[in-house]
């Protein structure tokens, strides 16, 4: 089926509201505190995903990841450090994140470089997560090629029996966090006729540089 037609003239007009520069907080990490604490209160699917887009060997690649905390305004997602996005991180720490709340017809770009969470930090989130969780992260040899299903079925299992008499499961020596520290924010604001309000943060220094740009 030929879709051309119909995606030629899918058309939303976007009148949710209005964004201004005189509106927006000096500080950026402020900015994007409000604007996720609107997304939680509007009911978003996964107010906290984002797309997580890293470039390596001039390979441009993209995932869905979840934002999991703001330490010191860096932004923080946790994954397997021998994962593909793990090695595209340690070849290149340039990095992009991007929002997006459709309800709220919102986006949020950010740019910046990223390095690895302390282990004392990971640790302490690793045991607040869904003991299912901790056993997946254990068990998963994330992006390595799996025979099917059932094999990895049967390694959850293998290591949910393994650690069935252990209440504090430990965590695997290969997984663990990373802080992203913006060094541009662009915040945008959907807007009838495609007239989009654009609001850019950029680190100058110690400060930011605030300003708007055409959609």
């Amino acid at each position: 089926m030929n879709f051309n037609e119909t995606l030629e003239n899918l058309r939303v007009s976007y009148q949710a509201s209005s964004l201004d520069i005189d509106d927006c907080h000096s500080d950026p990490v402020v900015q994007f505190d409000k604007w996720l604490g609107e997304a939680i209160s509007s009911k978003c699917d996964e107010p906290n995903a984002f797309i997580l887009s890293t470039a390596s060997d001039n390979r441009p690649r993209s995932r869905v990841v979840l934002l999991k905390g703001i330490h010191e305004n860096n932004f923080v997602f946790y994954t397997n450090y021998e994962s593909a996005k793990a090695n595209e991180l340690a070849s290149n720490d340039q990095v992009a994140m991007t929002f997006l709340w459709l309800p709220l017809q919102r986006q949020i770009r950010i740019e910046g470089s990223v390095k690895k969470l302390s282990s004392e930090l990971s640790e302490q989130y690793f045991h607040k997560r869904p003991r299912g969780s901790q056993l997946g992260a254990i068990a998963s040899p994330q992006s390595q090629r799996v025979e099917s299903r059932d094999a990895l079925e049967k390694l959850f299992h293998e290591t949910e029996a393994k650690f069935q008499q252990t209440e504090v499961l430990p965590m695997p020596f290969n997984w663990g966090g990373y802080m992203i520290n913006a060094s541009f924010l662009e915040f945008w604001q959907g807007r009838n006729n495609r007239m989009h309000d654009r609001i850019c943060y950029e680190r100058k220094g110690l400060a930011w540089d605030r300003f708007r740009v055409a959609p």
